[in-house]
């Protein structure tokens, strides 16, 4: 579950943005990247999509951090959960695009280098990512209905936003199983793949 560590930047966002914080989160957020992507890069000599994509966003709310006033910074203050959601959705869905789901990173780490190419292995990766990608859309609509409704802060702002994350690493705990299993049952040397 060495995905879960790719989110933690996003995490750390979320839990911290707010009314006058999220100048803080910026930057934390970016360091956290950097201690999560920097030993990672020296072992595999590449960066993940969504270390990449979270270092570069982060990076660049720091820099409007530092260089913009606060009154020119209102509106992304006012939605900085609206703005990281829509960011991390389009990471998770240009990586699809680009075909280097973001997941397949994380796969790699556990399982062996001669299934990297597998078909079985690139279609996990994609519904994984797929579903992540989804899931961070859905977390997006959350923060919006927040942001332009705010009494529904409770339900859209934690619950949705948590139950949405719990069934996400669900399916990435359960896919990659299930699909080796079908996989399996019409051919009996199927590699198993780990996520």
């Amino acid at each position: 579950m060495s995905i879960i560590l790719g989110f933690v930047p996003w995490i750390a966002f979320s839990v911290l943005s707010g009314p006058s914080t999220w100048e803080w989160a910026a930057p934390t957020a970016f360091v956290i990247t950097l201690v999560l992507a920097v030993p990672d890069l020296r072992r595999t000599r590449e960066i993940g999509v969504l270390d990449a994509g979270g270092a570069a966003f982060f990076g660049v709310l720091t820099v409007l951090a530092l260089v913009l006033e606060r009154g020119q910074l209102q509106w992304l203050e006012d939605r900085a959960s609206l703005i990281s959601g829509i960011a991390i959705t389009l990471i998770a869905v240009g990586s699809l695009l680009v075909r280097r789901p973001f997941t397949e990173h994380y796969a790699r780490q556990s399982t062996p280098r001669e299934y990297w190419t597998s078909p079985l292995f690139r279609h996990v990766n994609v519904m994984i990512t797929g579903v992540w990608a989804l899931t961070f859309a859905l977390q997006a609509v959350s923060a919006f209905i927040v942001s332009t409704t705010p009494r529904t802060s409770d339900v859209f702002g934690w619950v949705v936003p948590t139950l949405l994350l719990v069934a996400a690493v669900k399916f990435t705990m359960w896919y990659p199983d299930h699909a080796t299993a079908e996989v399996r049952s019409g051919t009996p040397e199927a590699p198993r793949v780990a996520s």
